[in-house]
């Protein structure tokens, strides 16, 4: 075993030597067109409660995988003890700036690389305190996975899961997000309040799985439970022993994530790329991830909504340069033909001949989570919609029906009558209404473009509602 071990960190390295030698000869463009067909590529975000360890976890996977050496650890490790907070210093490799280091909570979305036998992943490390739950959208909508991380700590799975807790509300908007497959890890295992005690994680096991159910995951399917301790890394890299923990038979943390089994985005589809971020490099670069068709050097498309032709004249897989890039890749793309102030985050790069949508006002399928104390859901009804990287302030100007789960599956179509419209809808609510916003945005039919149709409202921090689009104004008008 250890054999194969060590040669796994030398091809790690090797890769990694590989990298930085591409970045070193930008001027060679000596680019690999094959690499993307060796590994998949998946993104995976990590959420859960403020301190379960998110980072903490993210960067003993850094670790593992080879991504950060011995000496660089050494440092954190000073640095946190300096800060006389010992226990965070494998977060250090994740949280790199002051404020995170200081407060210990991930603000920004931070970002990283590792690899596993078949797959390559980014991780999204999600903020896990309240008034960062924007940022950890911006983070969810982008992955493919999620990787769940619960404290199993006496008192800390309870405050983050209770009423108010972020467990809660980040796992249904992993779901709405289009985080299709969850690996749920119990942390902190190895702490003293817990021993590896399998009544605990029995406990925290039975409360979630109900949970996960009523968000809409198939736990049999679509989660799988784990023990882990992030702060030293067991049962992550490498099964774990016996001496340790005496009933856990079960795989770890790194054969999950390797084998999990994920839809396909469709290489050959339209281009869709929604922008997350943009600046200026002797060009305009946008940066985002794709998630439908293929993007290659020299490729016209367009910019929507404000139809601006523009031509790829780079891109950029992380660090390397790459002649083109495929569906659930993040990526950066130099474009000539049009301005950096023209481009805003929430526009969608997309194929000219199939451009996205681009739309003021949209049909909606919600589910009311959780109304701020005293509201009611009516027409009139304002809230700030977040759907793939549009942020944008908008109102329900019509509901249309309200969908009875239970009754939904009895009731015969042809023998169906025309419902009144209803006047206004309760917490827990299904409810078919259509939303305004100011201005365009490029939004698809969930059934079309789940990633694009997706969405949550929110008012004053708080997330109110999830849904999908249902259906958008016929192509070329923005409204009904």
């Amino acid at each position: 075993m250890a054999g194969t071990g060590v040669e796994k960190i030398q091809s790690s390295l090797e890769s990694l030597e590989l990298k930085t030698n591409v970045a070193t000869q930008e001027d060679a463009h000596v680019v690999e067109d094959d690499v993307d067909e060796t590994k998949r590529h998946l993104n995976a975000v990590f959420i859960g409660h403020v301190d379960a360890g998110k980072s903490t976890t993210g960067g003993q996977i850094l670790f593992l995988s080879g991504q950060v050496d011995d000496r660089t650890i050494q440092k954190y490790e000073k640095e946190a003890k300096d800060k006389s907070r010992e226990s965070w210093y494998m977060a250090y490799i994740m949280d790199t700036n002051e404020e995170e280091r200081v407060k210990g909570k991930t603000v920004e979305v931070g970002r990283a690389h590792f690899e596993t036998e078949h797959t390559r992943f980014t991780i999204l490390d999600a903020p896990g305190h309240k008034s960062y739950v924007p940022n950890m959208i911006t983070g969810a909508s982008q992955a493919d996975i999620g990787v769940l991380v619960i404290s199993a700590r006496k008192g800390e799975f309870e405050t983050g899961y209770e009423r108010g807790g972020q467990t809660r509300e980040h796992v249904l908007l992993a779901k709405t997000l289009g985080v299709a497959k969850l690996v749920v890890v119990i942390n902190k295992m190895d702490e003293p309040t817990v021993k590896w005690s399998k009544e605990r994680y029995d406990e925290i096991e039975a409360k979630m799985v109900p949970f996960l159910k009523s968000s809409g995951y198939n736990v049999k399917k679509d989660v799988q439970f784990l023990p882990i301790s992030g702060l030293v890394g067991t049962n992550m890299k490498t099964r774990m022993d016996k001496s340790i923990c005496s009933w856990w038979d079960g795989p770890c943390l790194f054969e999950v994530l390797d084998r999990i089994e994920v839809p396909l985005h469709d290489p050959k589809g339209p281009v869709r790329m929604p922008i997350i971020d943009k600046y200026k490099d002797m060009g305009t670069v946008v940066m985002g991830k794709i998630e439908s068709g293929t993007i290659r050097e020299g490729d016209s498309l367009l910019v929507m909504p404000n139809k601006s032709h523009v031509k790829v004249i780079g891109l950029n897989l992380d660090e390397s340069k790459v002649r083109r890039a495929g569906p659930a890749e993040n990526v950066r793309v130099k474009l000539s033909g049009v301005e950096e102030e023209d481009v805003m985050t929430g526009f969608v790069l997309s194929s000219v001949a199939n451009p996205a949508g681009a739309v003021s006002e949209f049909i909606a399928q919600l589910q009311i989570l959780e109304l701020l104390d005293n509201a009611i859901f009516t027409a009139g009804y304002k809230a700030v919609l977040h759907i793939h990287s549009v942020v944008e302030e908008c109102e329900i100007v019509e509901l249309i029906e309200e969908i009875d789960m239970k009754k939904k599956k009895e009731a015969d179509p042809k023998k169906k009558k025309p419902k009144r419209k209803p006047l206004f809808v309760k917490n827990g609510a299904i409810v078919v209404c259509r939303i305004q916003v100011n201005n365009l945005i490029c939004i698809e039919k969930f059934s079309d473009f789940p990633q694009l149709g997706r969405f949550t409202l929110r008012t004053e921090g708080k997330t109110v509602a999830v849904g999908k689009v249902v259906d958008v104004p016929p192509a070329g008008s923005p409204t009904f």
